[in-house]
Parts: C-alpha cells; structure tokens; sequence
C-alpha cells in the first residue's frame, strides 16, 4: 500500500530542502515527503496525486511565495484533499495575518520560521496533527474485491470460496455501494456480467470457476509430480490427518480438495468438543492448523476436482476434472459427506439466492437485524444458530422431531436454552418455499396447522449425503452411497484377493477410505481424524506388499 504523503510548499530552495531534510528524518518510514517550490506547482502535484488515488496527510505551506500566497493554496487544497492537516510557516511578522487565516483558510496550525530544534518545535505539532488525521483515515482496500448481488448464486459461491481458503476480499454489492457502480463503469461492464472478482494488480475475472479463482489467488492447480506414494482425496478433518501423517512419515503425499480445507467440519462456527481445546475452536481454525501443519511436513495440496480413480498394475490412476493425472501407489478416499438437499417446492430455484446448505457463514453480515431460519436438529444446526444469534435479529430452530435431546449434545442445548433471540419449533417441516428473484416466503407444517412466514435466508442442515456417485462401480458402496471397507467388504462377498483386506481398504486393493463417507462410521470431528490417521499405517503396510 502507498505511503500517505507530507506535502512541503516554499519558494526559497534553501528553506524547502531544510523542512525536506526534517520531515524525512522523523517521517520518512510512515510517509512519503513530496516538495513543491510554488503554490501553482503544488495544486498540480495535488490534482496529480489525485488522480492517481494517492492520499495527503497534511500540508505544510510557506504564507510568502509569489503569484499565490500560503493562504491562498491552502484554501484551494481543501477542495482536492479536505481531510489533509493544514499547516502554515511564517514569519514572525505575519502572526497576525496568520491567526486571522485558520478562520478564513480552515488552518489546523501556524509556524514560525525558523522552528530550531525541530525536536521542541515542530515534530510535537506535527505528531498531534497527524495523530488526529490517523484517527480518521481509512486507507483504501488494495485486496480482491468481489462486486456481485447478494441474491445472486454465483457471488455467494464467489464469497464462499474465498472465504472457506482464507483469503480476505471485500465485497460490494452494487445495490448499496455506489463505489461498485463506478468500478463497473471504469471497467466497461454493466450488471449483467456480474459476479466481477478484482484484483490488486487491476486484473478482472467476470464469473470465475472455483478453479480460475484458485489459479489467480496462487492456490495450486496443477500437480507438481507426476507419481506420489499415497493421493488424499478430500481435505476434511480424515484427508488432513492422512496428509499430516503421510508427509511426516516421509511419503511423498498429495491431497486433492475441490473447495477448501475443512470439509464440512470447516464450515462449523464452533466446536467445543474437540480434544484438547477447552474454550472450543472454529471449524475454519482446526481446518487451518492442520493445513499448515501438513504443509510444513512435507504435503503438497492441489485445489481440482477428482472426477475418476483406476487401477492398473500396481499403480492407482487419479484424474482431475481438467484432464491431468497423477499416478500414486496407493490412493485414500476421504471426501466426507454433503448435507442432504431439501425436497420440497422451491427449494432448488432459490439455492445459492436464499437458501443455504450447511452453515454459509459469508452470508451472516448480510442477515445483521433480520430473521433467520434453521433447518435441523443435530449438532452442526445448533453450532449454527449460535453463530447467526449474534447477527440477525431472531433465529427460528426448524426441529422435525418432539425435541432436541436425542440429535444435539448436551452443552450445545443449554447454550441454545440460554440464547434469548433463539427459537426452538419442534415438530415443525418445511413444506414449501416462494419469492420472485430470491425466497421470501416459507410455508411450515407446525402443529398448529400451515403457516406461511416472509423469510430471506434458510440454512438446511439435514442429513448426510456421501460424495460416491464419481467412484468407479469396482468401489463397493452400501444402499446409500457409503463406502465398504474392511470386514463388511467379506460380509458382503465383495473382497477380490486370498488375503484379507486391511481395516479401510476398499474392494479395489490399494484404494483406502476414512472419514464419515465409510459405512458405518462414527460422524465425528475427531474420529474422522483418528481413521486418517491410522490409514496411514495401513498404507504403509500395503506397500510392503509390493
């Protein structure tokens, strides 16, 4: 970011290269010191400096210079920079003209000339002036910048990626930044092309895929290698411990994630039964640890979609949705689960415009002072009323069961008890959803009858549907989508080799699963972490075999 800028004016060379000499001797590490040797220059730097979006501090003019006195610049300044401190230099004998000019030139200061030692009688003005001018300075936003609608489906999965990598951005929306309007403008383009993503190198990308926004924001695409001992398949809380485990143990790991590190455990807003964090965490928080943590030790992440796994020989082929692939010798699966969608009226034309699957936390700003509802019952649907209770101005709890106390844990239902802006409604369904370009109504089936309520947002957190329908059939999977491993692979006469297969072994040998997309898992933070973990041994124990 651009240095603010400290604007010396004087017309006597000698004068002008001493205030110079002082001001970058005390400022020059916070500020730039540009100098001007009339007043006539100095509004040219000024409109200069403006146009190129620079920002002045403060002002610091001499009262004598001919064709434009002192005061004369200093009023005009204000026009171009009115929120830069004004100070004017002058000779003892023009005191008078100077006190009468911070009333008609709005002048913070006056001083004399000359100021020796500027220790005692110019830095201690000076710092007061540009305290105050601090206090009140906002410097301009020089990261990416998301212009898009709120009601937009595209902008939401704009936000959400960057949000879920950590990448800071600032987001205007169009219909209430006029800076957005502007931008749009200087770049030629209109509403219709909308979500626009900024760059601080002026750059643009209009609708960007996940994996452009990944490519411009420096996050890998491309594998480095062509062969990896072992190839994770999902960054959740199992493929994170793989890769944390599989690095430190000296096999040359990759884990390909699509979204971001996390999974579905990243999105939660709190976690305060995971082990060994007393005060609780943030999904995004562990998720973050573990990333830098697997990264440190060796782990090399890749942000691309797996869209098909094969064996040859002893080799396991991953190809990604843009056509690359990586051999590995053994690969784990560790996508994790998707929550179910929900099927009723309306609820597929307003995703991404209203509706919101899991908790979406870059949308809990814009829902500051209205009603929210949640959809469910389980712990990742009260974690998430918790975190919106501070934001909207009611929370609705859409429970389809009598209670809470057999889906949520214990310390979460008192948490939620003792939230006042929190409304649990049991036995109450969604039926349907209605709105013109964003939802706007919801009809509930309550044991009071239908209810049509107005509503903007809905978060859904029901159910957990595996991510498997991109596995080759070889891979056994249940009636529902998870996958078999281990000894349910015999009971289900699905195992092809003499030997048995390892605990997390699939029914192609050398292909692994961890995490809640396994059969019969337990759908826990901190076992999906315990099943990456330990796959890792197995790994290692099938390549012995080899």
């Amino acid at each position: 970011m651009p240095k603010p800028i400290l604007l010396a004016i004087d017309d006597d060379t000698s004068v002008l290269e001493a205030v110079v000499q002082d001001l970058r001797r005390h400022y020059g590490q916070d500020y730039r010191i540009v100098r001007a040797a009339s007043g006539t220059a100095a509004l040219d730097i000024c409109n200069q400096l403006k146009e190129r979006k620079d920002t002045v501090a403060l002002f610091l003019s001499d009262q004598r210079m001919p064709g434009m006195t002192g005061v004369d610049f200093l009023q005009k300044a204000i026009e171009i920079f009115p929120n830069a401190k004004r100070v004017l230099l002058t000779a003892y004998a023009d005191t008078e003209a100077a006190i009468r000019a911070i009333n008609s030139a709005k002048i913070h200061y006056y001083l004399n000339k000359p100021w020796d030692p500027p220790e005692e009688k110019l830095y201690p003005v000076l710092d007061d002036l540009l305290g105050s001018w601090k206090q009140g300075y906002k410097p301009p936003f020089e990261g990416i910048r998301v212009i898009g609608m709120r009601w937009s489906a595209n902008a939401h999965a704009a936000r959400d990626f960057l949000s879920r990598n950590r990448i800071p951005f600032q987001w205007l929306n169009p219909e209430t930044h006029s800076e957005a309007q502007d931008i749009l403008k200087e770049k030629g383009l209109d509403d219709t092309k909308l979500p626009v993503v900024l760059f601080g190198d002026g750059t643009a990308l209009v609708r960007p895929s996940s994996t452009e926004l990944a490519g411009k924001v420096g996050l890998s695409t491309q594998a480095q290698q062509e062969f990896y001992d072992v190839v994770v398949i999902g960054a959740g809380p199992a493929g994170l411990a793989a890769g944390v485990y599989g690095a430190s143990e000296g096999l040359r790991t990759l884990v390909v994630e699509a979204a971001a590190p996390g999974g579905q455990a990243g999105s939660s807003s709190r976690i305060e039964n995971y082990l060994g964090f007393p005060e609780g965490l943030s999904g995004e928080e562990l998720a973050k640890r573990a990333y830098l943590q697997a990264n440190r030790l060796g782990a090399e992440f890749l942000t691309q979609r797996v869209q098909c796994i094969r064996a040859e020989n002893q080799y396991r082929i991953v190809e990604m949705a843009d056509g690359r692939e990586v051999t590995c010798h053994v690969c784990l699966v560790a996508t994790g689960v998707d929550y179910c969608k929900l099927d009723v009226p309306g609820a597929d034309r307003f995703s991404g415009v209203g509706v919101y699957y899991g908790a979406a936390l870059t949308e809990a700003i814009s829902c500051r002072e209205e009603t929210v509802y949640i959809v469910g019952g389980a712990n990742s649907a009260g974690q998430a009323a918790m975190h919106f209770s501070r934001y909207a101005s009611k929370v609705h709890m859409l429970v389809r069961g009598k209670s809470l106390e057999s889906s949520m844990s214990k310390y979460l239902i008192d948490q939620i008890e003792g939230t006042p802006n929190i409304v649990v409604e049991t036995s109450t369904e969604v039926a349907a959803m209605s709105g013109n370009s964003h939802l706007e109504c919801l009809t509930l089936t309550t044991p009071r009858g239908t209810e049509a309520r107005p509503a903007s947002s809905i978060f859904i957190f029901i159910g957990a549907a595996p991510k498997t329908d991109w596995l080759p059939q070889e891979i056994k999977c249940d009636s529902k989508g998870f996958i078999l491993a281990g000894p349910d692979l015999k009971a289900a006469g699905a195992w092809p080799l003499e030997r048995d297969p390892y605990l997390l072994e699939t029914s192609v040998p050398g292909i692994f699963v961890a995490g809640d997309v396994r059969h019969n898992s337990v759908k826990r933070c901190a076992s999906a972490v315990g099943e990456g973990s330990i796959a890792i041994q197995f790994v290692h124990q099938y390549l012995a075999t080899l």
